[in-house]
């Protein structure tokens, strides 16, 4: 399946969210290696932590794909995606 630049910033948008979610987890939890959590903060986090590296593959996925039927780097690619992932939206 082909993508637009576009779609690719939204993926990695999504695969961001995701991560800020594990992480703002971990920081109302505790170390994931902590024995205190409950089951269903157990089950969460991990919930969380399957979501952020399916999103995380998808966009790998879709980057390398985009690169190759671009003729680009895949490096050059993902550094665009992550650049304009993290920019502020234009007004």
């Amino acid at each position: 399946m082909a993508h637009t630049f576009e779609e690719l910033v939204e993926k990695q948008r999504a695969a961001d969210a995701a991560h800020d979610q594990v992480k703002g987890l971990r920081n109302t939890y505790g170390s994931p290696t902590r024995e205190t959590w409950t089951e269903a903060q157990t089950e969460t986090y991990e919930t969380a932590v399957r979501a952020w590296r399916d999103l995380a593959r998808d966009t790998q996925s879709a980057v390398s794909e985009y690169a190759r039927d671009e003729g680009r780097p895949r490096a050059d690619v993902e550094a665009d995606v992550e650049e304009a992932a993290t920019a502020p939206p234009a007004p």
